[in-house]
């Protein structure tokens, strides 16, 4: 699907609670919960295309061994999927680690090597490399990429490619809430721009489909 010069807007917002309390979506915040995207989508299809594809975020943060990893250094030239989520996240963030792990199966071992899937947590408060070392693997798959670090730092690096992030807050329940944008974006191995959009409804069948297609860098 070619993206055309007339770029439409794409907006999904997510708010989820910790599963502690009410898990009830709630509204978009005014201060950057609603994440806004410029491309053309065709409804036969899960992607999108972006007419001005995204720089990949300048983010420095803590990988789940405790180590420093350098977002754009250590995914140079690598097909990669990038999504901003928290381990607490009663349903979508899980699901997404779930659909994208079972597309990675299919794929041949060579190109499974190639992919790298990265979650950059939006709670690191709770989300610590620990934390994260545990969650991923269940949720997803081992090889998946878990960041954790500044929320300021991590905010930043998601407004950067059009996702917008709210710190947690505690409902009077005591229900803790992230307000996240929930789409994934594909970055090209080809010129590590990011390409290529995935709302919160792609399916498992949807990624096998297109993986093949974003590990070479094609448009899918």
């Amino acid at each position: 699907m070619a993206a055309t010069a007339i770029a439409a807007a794409v907006a999904i917002t997510i708010a989820v609670g910790s599963g502690d309390g009410d898990d009830s979506p709630r509204p978009g915040s005014a201060n950057g919960g609603v994440a806004q995207l410029a491309g053309e989508s065709d409804t036969a299809k899960a992607a999108t295309v972006l007419d001005r594809p995204f720089t990949k975020p300048d983010l420095v943060l803590t990988d789940t061994k405790g180590q420093s990893f350098d977002l754009r250094e250590r995914t140079k030239g690598k097909p990669t999927l990038i999504y901003f989520g928290y381990t607490h996240c009663p349903d979508v963030c899980p699901l997404t680690m779930s659909n994208i792990a079972i597309a990675r199966k299919q794929l041949p071992k060579a190109d499974q090597d190639k992919l790298q899937v990265v979650f950059v947590t939006t709670d690191p408060a709770r989300d610590t490399a620990a934390e994260l070392g545990k969650w991923l693997p269940a949720a997803g798959d081992p090889s998946f990429i878990g960041l954790t670090g500044d929320f300021a730092a991590i905010q930043a690096g998601a407004r950067s490619i059009g996702i917008g992030i709210d710190p947690a807050t505690k409902d009077k329940d005591g229900t803790v809430v992230s307000m996240h944008g929930a789409q994934v974006i594909a970055f090209s191995p080809t010129t590590d721009q990011g390409y290529v959009l995935y709302g919160e409804s792609t399916s498992a069948d949807d990624y096998a489909k297109d993986l093949p297609k974003l590990i070479k860098g094609e448009t899918p």
